[in-house]
């Protein structure tokens, strides 16, 4: 058990965060799911429609370091490659 002010503070703010970071993850997961059911089931428009949001979230998650620059990459030049090889319609 912590005793020292500054670790009992150091304990509430791991705790804020651990939260915080929990709720982006998810719903960070659940964005890029939506987009790789829409991919799989080659469905191009709602593929297009959900494109640009899960970018964006992928971009945003990452300025605030829930995943790593590289990753970020990754993942979004998949989607992205993935999305504009699907037949149009």
């Amino acid at each position: 058990m912590v005793i020292h002010p500054s670790a009992l503070k150091r304990a509430r703010q791991n705790q804020v965060r651990n939260e915080r970071n929990r709720t982006r993850r998810s719903r960070l997961r659940n964005q890029i799911r939506l987009l790789r059911e829409a991919l799989s089931q080659k469905d191009r428009s709602k593929a297009q429609e959900l494109l640009n949001p899960t970018l964006s979230l992928i971009d945003r998650m990452r300025t605030k370091g829930l995943i790593r620059a590289n990753t970020a990459a990754r993942t979004k030049s998949r989607l992205a490659r993935q999305a504009q090889a699907l037949p149009a319609k």
